[in-house]
């Protein structure tokens, strides 16, 4: 069995591993800031309203609007917080609805119906695998961080 580490645990990180692990300064940051802050953020599991704990999320440096919906849809298991700003999924719910790829604010018109429930909407979609056609190679990691051009051990 694993267990993730504490708060004081991720705050007590030095930025080499973070490096070593393949994660840059910017996002280490997040973690590291969120570490600090974890007692306040915990605090919002009590809350109901979904664009509250949004606001408490986002004031965060560095947890913009994919972020703070991936924490409520796994944290407070809201079943309307869709990844806007994610690479791929409005592209793949707005193809799979209308076999039409769309932008954020073109896929954000389109599940507005689903409103409550936005986020199962793009689940389901995802798990029955519905999504937009891939075209040419993967796109390559990145390989600016030592971790990822030396495998260090």
């Amino acid at each position: 069995m694993m267990v993730p580490p504490s708060p004081e645990e991720w705050r007590l990180i030095p930025s080499w591993q973070w490096l070593r692990a393949g994660v840059e300064g910017r996002r280490s940051r997040v973690v590291v800031t969120a570490a600090t802050r974890a007692k306040a953020l915990e605090r919002t599991l009590e809350l109901t309203d979904s664009a509250e704990i949004e606001r408490r999320l986002r004031s965060l440096p560095g947890v913009g609007v994919w972020t703070a919906a991936e924490v409520r849809q796994r944290a407070h298991g809201d079943a309307d917080a869709f990844s806007f700003a994610d690479y791929h999924v409005s592209r793949n719910v707005s193809y799979a609805l209308i076999g039409e790829e769309l932008d954020d604010d073109g896929c954000a018109e389109l599940i507005e119906p689903y409103r409550g429930h936005r986020f199962r909407v793009q689940r389901l979609l995802e798990m029955a695998g519905i999504g937009h056609p891939r075209y040419g190679p993967r796109k390559a990691l990145p390989t600016h961080t030592p971790g990822a051009t030396h495998r260090l051990r």
